[in-house]
């Protein structure tokens, strides 16, 4: 069996940043530090950091007074922060430097008197946070039939963000159905959508077109490793999201010649190596990666931090 890897794969800047984050903060205050929500997700990494004294909670009123408090990398409301500045509680923000431009170009909008439009899924983290961070109306829309929807009158001057987790091609009809029904629009350019996710997805659709069987290693409530499976799917070939190698049902993968691999990008590297460990219980295995995108981009640590050695180096996002 030949195995092909995805190229990129796995962790993308914003992940590493805030897991660094979580790791050096237990080494800078002690443990515990608590975690508003999943830091990312993943739960392999998210046990890892409870064993090191991290404890994940649902909401701030489960945190001890003057307790470190973390946000997660998909971001938080306005409420949120203004609940722990009226606590006292000190934090440290997580939440990825794309997400957090995305909420300044929503505050942006909204100050200049423009009816917001979100590009997301309702429900995931990333878009609550993003909804949360303006004193207005926002309309969240996923698909272009959405956008038909949408009870806004024509004439109204309109601005549109993406959640990050989307690709170019997962808003280019959403955002084309927008410029069609709304004359006064204006939104992003598509530069500023997450280039960790359209890397992993452009290397998939590379990827589809080499094997016989596609495996995603991920979270089944990471959106964007859910998409890398449905591009597979998109693409014709027999695609599986498992979450790590106890997932794997071997019966996918046997008779296949060329097996594809990827992750999302909150699945550490080390979830990817147990999952070719365990194909080698069926066959012999010869792995290869894809050429493909090398990325390079690391993000500036918050201040608190910035004397701690993580191995980075730090750039501005």
């Amino acid at each position: 069996m030949r195995v092909v890897l995805a190229q990129p794969r796995g962790f993308c800047a914003g992940v590493v940043r805030a897991i660094d984050i979580v790791e050096l903060a237990l080494q800078k205050f002690g443990a515990p530090v608590y975690v508003r929500h999943e830091i990312v997700h993943n739960k392999h990494v998210v046990d890892g950091l409870k064993l090191k004294g991290a404890r994940f909670v649902d909401e701030l009123d489960e945190v001890p007074e003057g307790a470190v408090t973390i946000f997660s990398a998909h971001g938080v409301s306005r409420a949120v922060v203004d609940d722990a500045k009226s606590r006292g509680l000190p934090v440290l923000d997580a939440t990825c430097p794309l997400v957090s431009k995305v909420h300044a170009q929503s505050r942006h909008y909204v100050r200049r008197g423009r009816t917001l439009v979100l590009i997301g899924h309702i429900g995931h983290p990333e878009v609550e946070g993003t909804v949360g961070q303006v004193q207005a109306p926002v309309h969240i829309v996923s698909t272009e039939a959405d956008v038909a929807s949408l009870e806004i009158p024509p004439d109204t001057p309109i601005a549109y963000v993406t959640q990050t987790t989307l690709s170019v091609d997962e808003t280019r009809g959403v955002i084309a159905a927008l410029r069609n029904r709304f004359a006064d629009i204006v939104g992003p350019d598509t530069s500023d959508i997450c280039y960790a996710t359209q890397h992993r997805q452009t290397a998939v659709r590379e990827l589809c077109r080499l094997v016989d069987v596609l495996l995603v290693v991920g979270a089944s409530n990471s959106s964007n490793s859910n998409r890398l499976r449905e591009i597979g799917v998109e693409e014709g070939v027999p695609s599986y999201l498992i979450a790590d190698s106890k997932a794997l049902d071997l019966d996918w993968v046997t008779g296949a010649k060329v097996v594809g691999l990827t992750a999302g990008a909150s699945a550490p590297e080390e979830l990817v190596l147990d999952v070719i460990a365990a194909l080698r219980q069926i066959d012999e295995v010869e792995v290869t990666q894809m050429n493909g995108t090398q990325e390079d981009i690391v993000f500036r640590l918050p201040p608190e931090l910035r004397d701690m050695p993580s191995g980075l180096a730090a750039v501005d996002a």
